[in-house]
Protein backbone atom coordinates (compact mmCIF):
# COMPACT_ATOMS: atom_id res chain seq x y z
CA UNK A 1 0.00 0.00 0.00
CA UNK A 2 1.14 3.77 -0.72
CA UNK A 3 0.11 6.45 1.28
CA UNK A 4 -0.28 10.19 -0.49
CA UNK A 5 1.56 13.32 0.66
CA UNK A 6 -1.84 15.16 2.27
CA UNK A 7 -1.36 18.16 -0.35
CA UNK A 8 -2.14 15.51 -3.23
CA UNK A 9 -5.63 14.99 -4.27
CA UNK A 10 -7.17 11.84 -3.48
CA UNK A 11 -9.34 9.43 -4.99
CA UNK A 12 -12.73 10.13 -5.98
CA UNK A 13 -15.60 9.49 -3.53
CA UNK A 14 -17.39 6.28 -4.76
CA UNK A 15 -20.06 7.43 -7.52
CA UNK A 16 -23.53 7.55 -6.61
CA UNK A 17 -26.09 5.80 -8.48
CA UNK A 18 -27.35 9.48 -9.62
CA UNK A 19 -25.05 9.73 -11.89
CA UNK A 20 -25.90 7.66 -14.11
CA UNK A 21 -30.07 8.04 -15.59
CA UNK A 22 -32.52 6.72 -13.13
CA UNK A 23 -33.36 3.21 -14.10
CA UNK A 24 -37.61 3.68 -13.08
CA UNK A 25 -37.61 1.32 -10.48
CA UNK A 26 -38.93 2.67 -7.67
CA UNK A 27 -38.77 1.46 -3.96
CA UNK A 28 -41.86 -0.87 -2.67
CA UNK A 29 -44.86 1.59 -1.68
CA UNK A 30 -45.16 -1.05 1.13
CA UNK A 31 -41.87 -0.24 2.41
CA UNK A 32 -42.44 4.15 2.20
CA UNK A 33 -43.77 5.75 5.75
CA UNK A 34 -45.47 8.83 4.01
CA UNK A 35 -44.26 11.40 6.98
CA UNK A 36 -40.44 10.55 5.36
CA UNK A 37 -41.60 10.90 2.24
CA UNK A 38 -42.85 14.54 2.53
CA UNK A 39 -40.09 15.46 5.30
CA UNK A 40 -37.70 14.26 2.08
CA UNK A 41 -39.74 16.60 -0.19
CA UNK A 42 -39.39 19.66 2.26
CA UNK A 43 -36.23 19.72 2.41
CA UNK A 44 -35.21 19.35 -1.49
CA UNK A 45 -37.38 22.21 -2.54
CA UNK A 46 -40.53 20.86 -3.34
CA UNK A 47 -43.45 23.24 -2.56
CA UNK A 48 -46.91 22.05 -0.86
CA UNK A 49 -49.47 23.59 -3.11
CA UNK A 50 -52.48 22.25 -1.51
CA UNK A 51 -54.53 19.48 -0.87
CA UNK A 52 -57.01 17.88 1.17
CA UNK A 53 -56.44 18.93 5.03
CA UNK A 54 -55.51 15.99 7.13
CA UNK A 55 -55.34 13.66 4.06
CA UNK A 56 -53.34 14.28 1.73
CA UNK A 57 -50.82 16.90 0.23
CA UNK A 58 -50.11 18.30 -3.32
CA UNK A 59 -46.39 18.89 -4.00
CA UNK A 60 -44.70 20.23 -6.67
CA UNK A 61 -40.63 20.50 -7.44
CA UNK A 62 -38.72 23.41 -7.21
CA UNK A 63 -37.90 26.03 -10.72
CA UNK A 64 -41.28 27.11 -12.99
CA UNK A 65 -43.03 25.21 -15.33
CA UNK A 66 -42.20 21.53 -14.23
CA UNK A 67 -45.47 20.16 -14.96
CA UNK A 68 -44.69 17.80 -12.24
CA UNK A 69 -47.63 17.19 -9.48
CA UNK A 70 -47.47 14.68 -6.11
CA UNK A 71 -50.16 13.51 -4.19
CA UNK A 72 -48.61 12.38 -0.73
CA UNK A 73 -51.02 10.85 1.89
CA UNK A 74 -50.41 12.85 5.55
CA UNK A 75 -50.75 9.22 6.41
CA UNK A 76 -51.07 5.40 5.68
CA UNK A 77 -54.98 5.77 7.70
CA UNK A 78 -57.47 6.13 4.55
CA UNK A 79 -57.51 3.29 2.49
CA UNK A 80 -56.35 4.94 -0.68
CA UNK A 81 -53.17 5.97 0.72
CA UNK A 82 -51.05 2.89 -0.94
CA UNK A 83 -52.41 3.62 -4.20
CA UNK A 84 -51.59 7.46 -3.79
CA UNK A 85 -48.10 6.59 -2.60
CA UNK A 86 -47.19 4.00 -5.48
CA UNK A 87 -48.20 6.62 -8.03
CA UNK A 88 -46.36 9.48 -6.43
CA UNK A 89 -42.67 7.09 -6.97
CA UNK A 90 -44.16 6.43 -10.01
CA UNK A 91 -43.75 10.32 -10.93
CA UNK A 92 -40.91 10.84 -9.15
CA UNK A 93 -39.24 8.02 -11.28
CA UNK A 94 -40.48 9.26 -14.28
CA UNK A 95 -39.36 13.06 -13.42
CA UNK A 96 -36.47 14.90 -15.00
CA UNK A 97 -35.66 17.20 -11.80
CA UNK A 98 -32.26 16.28 -10.42
CA UNK A 99 -33.77 16.10 -7.12
CA UNK A 100 -36.92 13.22 -7.36
CA UNK A 101 -33.99 10.91 -7.86
CA UNK A 102 -32.04 11.98 -4.83
CA UNK A 103 -35.55 11.57 -2.68
CA UNK A 104 -35.99 8.10 -4.44
CA UNK A 105 -31.98 6.99 -3.37
CA UNK A 106 -32.88 8.22 -0.05
CA UNK A 107 -35.99 6.20 0.59
CA UNK A 108 -34.25 3.32 -0.68
CA UNK A 109 -31.00 3.48 1.03
CA UNK A 110 -32.13 6.07 4.60
CA UNK A 111 -28.97 8.34 4.66
CA UNK A 112 -27.85 11.34 6.58
CA UNK A 113 -26.87 13.72 3.31
CA UNK A 114 -23.66 15.50 3.77
CA UNK A 115 -23.99 18.97 1.36
CA UNK A 116 -21.02 21.11 0.36
CA UNK A 117 -21.57 24.52 -1.57
CA UNK A 118 -18.93 27.06 -3.20
CA UNK A 119 -19.57 30.45 -4.13
CA UNK A 120 -17.34 30.63 -7.35
CA UNK A 121 -16.99 33.61 -8.79
CA UNK A 122 -18.65 33.16 -12.75
CA UNK A 123 -16.95 33.30 -15.57
CA UNK A 124 -17.62 35.05 -19.47
CA UNK A 125 -21.74 33.87 -19.81
CA UNK A 126 -21.92 32.29 -16.04
CA UNK A 127 -19.24 29.39 -17.20
CA UNK A 128 -17.03 28.09 -14.77
CA UNK A 129 -13.53 26.19 -15.13
CA UNK A 130 -13.72 22.74 -15.97
CA UNK A 131 -11.70 22.52 -12.86
CA UNK A 132 -14.07 23.54 -10.42
CA UNK A 133 -16.23 20.06 -10.12
CA UNK A 134 -12.89 17.80 -9.26
CA UNK A 135 -11.72 20.59 -6.94
CA UNK A 136 -15.07 20.14 -4.97
CA UNK A 137 -14.91 16.60 -5.55
CA UNK A 138 -11.96 16.57 -3.59
CA UNK A 139 -12.33 18.84 -0.57
CA UNK A 140 -15.23 16.93 0.17
CA UNK A 141 -13.93 13.71 0.20
CA UNK A 142 -10.62 14.90 2.30
CA UNK A 143 -13.30 16.44 4.67
CA UNK A 144 -15.24 13.07 5.21
CA UNK A 145 -11.65 11.44 5.35
CA UNK A 146 -10.78 14.00 8.08
CA UNK A 147 -14.07 12.85 9.86
CA UNK A 148 -13.59 9.21 9.27
CA UNK A 149 -10.55 9.57 11.24
CA UNK A 150 -11.85 11.26 13.98
CA UNK A 151 -14.26 8.30 14.61
CA UNK A 152 -10.78 6.08 14.51
CA UNK A 153 -8.99 8.50 17.28
CA UNK A 154 -8.96 11.88 18.18
CA UNK A 155 -5.78 13.61 17.03
CA UNK A 156 -4.49 16.82 16.31
CA UNK A 157 -2.54 15.30 12.69
CA UNK A 158 -3.23 11.66 12.00
CA UNK A 159 -0.52 11.34 8.92
CA UNK A 160 -0.83 7.68 7.70
CA UNK A 161 -2.21 6.38 11.48
CA UNK A 162 -5.43 4.75 10.94
CA UNK A 163 -5.66 5.80 7.23
CA UNK A 164 -6.50 2.18 5.66
CA UNK A 165 -9.21 1.51 7.78
CA UNK A 166 -10.98 4.83 8.07
CA UNK A 167 -10.76 5.28 3.71
CA UNK A 168 -12.59 1.82 3.74
CA UNK A 169 -15.31 2.98 6.06
CA UNK A 170 -15.99 5.73 2.82
CA UNK A 171 -16.62 2.78 0.60
CA UNK A 172 -20.29 3.29 1.86
CA UNK A 173 -20.84 6.47 1.22
CA UNK A 174 -22.48 7.67 -2.02
CA UNK A 175 -21.79 10.59 -3.56
CA UNK A 176 -24.17 12.70 -6.86
CA UNK A 177 -23.12 14.87 -9.35
CA UNK A 178 -21.93 18.26 -9.01
CA UNK A 179 -22.67 20.19 -12.45
CA UNK A 180 -21.08 23.33 -12.34
CA UNK A 181 -18.76 22.71 -9.30
CA UNK A 182 -21.00 24.58 -7.37
CA UNK A 183 -22.76 22.10 -4.84
CA UNK A 184 -22.31 18.21 -4.03
CA UNK A 185 -24.32 16.02 -1.83
CA UNK A 186 -23.07 12.97 -0.23
CA UNK A 187 -25.39 10.25 1.11
CA UNK A 188 -24.15 8.28 4.49
CA UNK A 189 -25.97 5.17 5.02
CA UNK A 190 -27.32 5.34 8.24
CA UNK A 191 -26.27 1.76 9.19
CA UNK A 192 -22.95 1.97 8.32
CA UNK A 193 -22.05 5.97 7.71
CA UNK A 194 -23.94 7.71 10.88
CA UNK A 195 -20.90 7.98 12.97
CA UNK A 196 -19.05 9.67 10.55
CA UNK A 197 -21.90 12.53 9.90
CA UNK A 198 -22.44 12.76 13.78
CA UNK A 199 -18.24 13.48 14.00
CA UNK A 200 -18.37 15.63 11.04
CA UNK A 201 -21.53 17.69 12.09
CA UNK A 202 -19.44 18.70 15.41
CA UNK A 203 -16.24 18.96 13.62
CA UNK A 204 -17.57 21.93 12.07
CA UNK A 205 -19.13 23.56 14.42
CA UNK A 206 -15.83 23.87 16.89
CA UNK A 207 -14.05 24.94 13.63
CA UNK A 208 -16.05 27.58 13.16
CA UNK A 209 -16.17 28.52 16.95
CA UNK A 210 -12.12 27.82 16.89
CA UNK A 211 -11.85 29.99 14.14
CA UNK A 212 -13.97 32.84 15.55
CA UNK A 213 -12.24 32.77 18.63
CA UNK A 214 -8.55 33.22 16.74
CA UNK A 215 -9.81 36.60 14.80
CA UNK A 216 -11.56 37.78 17.79
CA UNK A 217 -8.91 37.51 20.18
CA UNK A 218 -5.72 36.31 18.59
CA UNK A 219 -5.62 33.04 20.58
CA UNK A 220 -5.44 29.69 19.40
CA UNK A 221 -6.49 27.66 22.69
CA UNK A 222 -9.88 26.79 21.00
CA UNK A 223 -8.19 24.67 18.57
CA UNK A 224 -6.54 22.56 21.08
CA UNK A 225 -10.01 22.16 22.77
CA UNK A 226 -11.56 21.38 19.20
CA UNK A 227 -9.55 18.26 19.04
CA UNK A 228 -12.00 16.49 21.36
CA UNK A 229 -14.96 17.27 18.75
CA UNK A 230 -13.10 16.05 15.64
CA UNK A 231 -10.90 18.93 13.99
CA UNK A 232 -7.34 17.97 13.41
CA UNK A 233 -4.99 18.71 10.78
CA UNK A 234 -6.51 16.93 8.15
CA UNK A 235 -10.07 18.74 8.59
CA UNK A 236 -8.76 22.40 8.48
CA UNK A 237 -6.73 21.06 4.75
CA UNK A 238 -9.56 19.89 3.74
CA UNK A 239 -11.40 23.26 4.56
CA UNK A 240 -8.96 25.39 3.25
CA UNK A 241 -8.77 22.89 -0.27
CA UNK A 242 -12.61 23.54 -0.26
CA UNK A 243 -12.49 27.37 -0.07
CA UNK A 244 -9.48 28.65 -1.67
CA UNK A 245 -10.41 30.26 -4.94
CA UNK A 246 -14.34 31.09 -4.18
CA UNK A 247 -15.82 33.73 -2.41
CA UNK A 248 -16.98 31.17 0.45
CA UNK A 249 -18.06 28.34 0.89
CA UNK A 250 -20.53 26.20 3.27
CA UNK A 251 -21.11 22.42 4.60
CA UNK A 252 -24.02 21.04 6.14
CA UNK A 253 -25.44 18.17 7.46
CA UNK A 254 -29.50 17.17 7.27
CA UNK A 255 -30.21 14.06 9.36
CA UNK A 256 -32.03 11.10 7.58
CA UNK A 257 -35.94 11.00 8.39
CA UNK A 258 -36.42 7.84 8.75
CA UNK A 259 -33.64 7.43 11.21
CA UNK A 260 -34.23 10.62 13.52
CA UNK A 261 -32.31 12.96 15.13
CA UNK A 262 -28.85 11.85 16.57
CA UNK A 263 -28.59 12.40 20.52
CA UNK A 264 -26.76 15.44 21.32
CA UNK A 265 -27.54 17.10 17.59
CA UNK A 266 -29.32 19.94 15.87
CA UNK A 267 -32.59 18.81 14.48
CA UNK A 268 -32.53 21.50 11.60
CA UNK A 269 -28.35 23.09 12.20
CA UNK A 270 -27.99 25.59 9.43
CA UNK A 271 -24.65 25.16 7.03
CA UNK A 272 -21.43 26.21 8.62
CA UNK A 273 -19.65 28.58 6.57
CA UNK A 274 -15.90 29.87 5.99
CA UNK A 275 -15.06 32.32 3.90
CA UNK A 276 -11.48 33.39 2.57
CA UNK A 277 -10.82 35.45 5.67
CA UNK A 278 -10.52 32.42 7.59
CA UNK A 279 -7.79 30.80 5.51
CA UNK A 280 -5.07 32.12 7.69
CA UNK A 281 -6.67 30.94 10.86
CA UNK A 282 -6.95 27.62 9.23
CA UNK A 283 -4.02 26.84 7.72
CA UNK A 284 -2.55 28.35 11.31
CA UNK A 285 -4.10 25.66 12.99
CA UNK A 286 -3.13 23.11 10.61
CA UNK A 287 0.74 23.61 10.90
CA UNK A 288 -0.16 23.97 14.71
CA UNK A 289 -1.63 20.50 14.58
CA UNK A 290 1.48 18.79 12.57
CA UNK A 291 4.09 20.31 14.97
CA UNK A 292 2.43 19.50 18.37
CA UNK A 293 1.52 16.33 17.62
CA UNK A 294 4.51 13.96 19.52
CA UNK A 295 6.29 11.00 18.67
CA UNK A 296 5.33 7.80 19.90
CA UNK A 297 7.27 4.57 21.40
CA UNK A 298 6.35 2.29 19.75
CA UNK A 299 6.93 -2.05 19.27
CA UNK A 300 6.11 -3.11 15.88
CA UNK A 301 5.79 -6.76 13.72
CA UNK A 302 5.74 -6.54 10.39
CA UNK A 303 6.83 -8.26 7.24
CA UNK A 304 9.91 -7.10 5.44
CA UNK A 305 9.05 -5.64 2.24
CA UNK A 306 12.35 -3.83 0.82
CA UNK A 307 15.50 -3.31 1.47
CA UNK A 308 18.12 -0.83 0.40
CA UNK A 309 22.12 0.25 1.87
CA UNK A 310 24.70 1.64 -0.18
CA UNK A 311 26.96 -1.18 0.09
CA UNK A 312 27.62 -4.68 1.48
CA UNK A 313 28.38 -3.67 4.47
CA UNK A 314 26.68 -1.09 7.55
CA UNK A 315 23.50 0.03 7.55
CA UNK A 316 20.60 0.18 5.64
CA UNK A 317 16.61 0.79 5.14
CA UNK A 318 14.32 -1.47 5.30
CA UNK A 319 10.36 -1.21 4.21
CA UNK A 320 7.88 -2.75 7.13
CA UNK A 321 4.38 -4.03 6.20
CA UNK A 322 2.89 -3.73 9.56
CA UNK A 323 0.92 -6.33 11.30
CA UNK A 324 0.38 -4.94 14.73
CA UNK A 325 1.58 -2.71 17.07
CA UNK A 326 0.28 0.76 14.99
CA UNK A 327 -2.42 1.79 13.09
CA UNK A 328 0.08 2.36 9.83
CA UNK A 329 0.33 0.51 7.02
CA UNK A 330 3.84 0.79 6.10
CA UNK A 331 7.12 2.34 7.98
CA UNK A 332 10.59 2.84 6.87
CA UNK A 333 13.12 2.05 9.14
CA UNK A 334 17.36 2.74 9.03
CA UNK A 335 19.47 -0.25 10.99
CA UNK A 336 22.30 -1.01 11.84
CA UNK A 337 24.56 -3.86 10.54
CA UNK A 338 23.70 -6.64 12.21
CA UNK A 339 19.62 -6.13 12.40
CA UNK A 340 20.08 -4.90 9.09
CA UNK A 341 21.05 -8.81 8.59
CA UNK A 342 18.49 -10.15 10.82
CA UNK A 343 16.07 -8.51 9.24
CA UNK A 344 16.99 -10.31 5.48
CA UNK A 345 17.46 -13.43 6.59
CA UNK A 346 14.01 -13.02 8.38
CA UNK A 347 12.65 -11.97 5.32
CA UNK A 348 14.02 -15.08 3.33
CA UNK A 349 13.14 -17.41 5.25
CA UNK A 350 9.42 -16.26 5.68
CA UNK A 351 9.21 -14.41 8.92
CA UNK A 352 8.25 -11.78 10.12
CA UNK A 353 10.05 -9.47 12.62
CA UNK A 354 9.18 -7.38 15.83
CA UNK A 355 11.20 -4.01 16.17
CA UNK A 356 11.06 -0.97 19.13
CA UNK A 357 11.58 2.41 17.91
CA UNK A 358 9.96 5.88 17.92
CA UNK A 359 7.01 6.83 15.53
CA UNK A 360 7.77 10.33 13.75
CA UNK A 361 5.10 12.14 13.41
CA UNK A 362 7.54 14.63 11.10
CA UNK A 363 7.03 12.20 8.89
CA UNK A 364 3.08 11.59 8.95
CA UNK A 365 4.07 8.94 11.26
CA UNK A 366 5.27 6.44 8.26
CA UNK A 367 8.89 6.48 9.72
CA UNK A 368 10.36 4.77 12.81
CA UNK A 369 13.08 6.42 14.48
CA UNK A 370 15.88 4.70 17.22
CA UNK A 371 15.26 1.38 15.94
CA UNK A 372 16.67 -1.33 18.05
CA UNK A 373 15.67 -4.60 19.72
CA UNK A 374 15.05 -6.43 16.14
CA UNK A 375 14.07 -9.98 16.65
CA UNK A 376 12.26 -12.75 13.95
CA UNK A 377 8.91 -13.29 15.14
CA UNK A 378 8.18 -17.38 15.21
CA UNK A 379 5.06 -18.36 13.27
CA UNK A 380 3.08 -21.72 12.51
CA UNK A 381 4.61 -23.85 9.14
CA UNK A 382 0.66 -22.81 7.31
CA UNK A 383 1.15 -18.80 8.40
CA UNK A 384 4.61 -18.79 7.30
CA UNK A 385 3.80 -20.59 3.94
CA UNK A 386 0.70 -17.57 3.54
CA UNK A 387 2.88 -14.87 4.24
CA UNK A 388 5.70 -16.13 1.92
CA UNK A 389 3.62 -16.07 -1.19
CA UNK A 390 2.13 -12.74 -0.33
CA UNK A 391 5.36 -11.50 -1.04
CA UNK A 392 5.99 -13.36 -4.24
CA UNK A 393 2.63 -12.38 -5.51
CA UNK A 394 4.12 -8.51 -4.20
CA UNK A 395 5.53 -6.80 -7.17
CA UNK A 396 7.64 -4.49 -4.73
CA UNK A 397 9.25 -7.86 -4.31
CA UNK A 398 10.43 -8.67 -7.73
CA UNK A 399 13.96 -7.60 -7.46
CA UNK A 400 13.65 -7.22 -3.78
CA UNK A 401 17.17 -8.54 -1.94
CA UNK A 402 20.15 -7.30 -2.84
CA UNK A 403 21.92 -4.12 -3.33
CA UNK A 404 20.36 -3.09 -6.43
CA UNK A 405 17.10 -2.56 -4.91
CA UNK A 406 17.10 2.18 -4.84
CA UNK A 407 16.11 3.53 -1.86
CA UNK A 408 12.01 3.93 -1.44
CA UNK A 409 11.24 7.45 -1.52
CA UNK A 410 7.68 7.28 -1.94
CA UNK A 411 4.59 6.60 -0.19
Amino acid sequence: MTHRPTGEPLRPVRPHPADTPFDGTAPEPADIDPAVLTALLHRHGWQRRGGATGRYGRWTPPGPGTGTSLLVPVSRAFPDSEDLLTEALLALSRSGTPSAREILLSLAVPSDEIHWWRDIPAGPGGATAWTAEEQLRSAARRTLLAAALATRARAGFHGARHRRPAAAALDSVLVGPAPGGRRLTAFAPVTTGRSLAVCLHHALHAAREAVDYRRATGGMDAFDTAVAAGVSHELTEALVALVRGTEGARVGVAWAPAAGVPEGCAAAAEPVEFSPGDLPALREAGLRYRRAEPSVTVRITGTVVRMHRSGPRGEGMIRLRVLAGAEVGHVRITLGEEDYRIAGHAHLVGLPVRVRGRLESRGGFRRLTGAGELVPVPVDEAERDRLLKALQANAETAAFFGEACGPDDGD
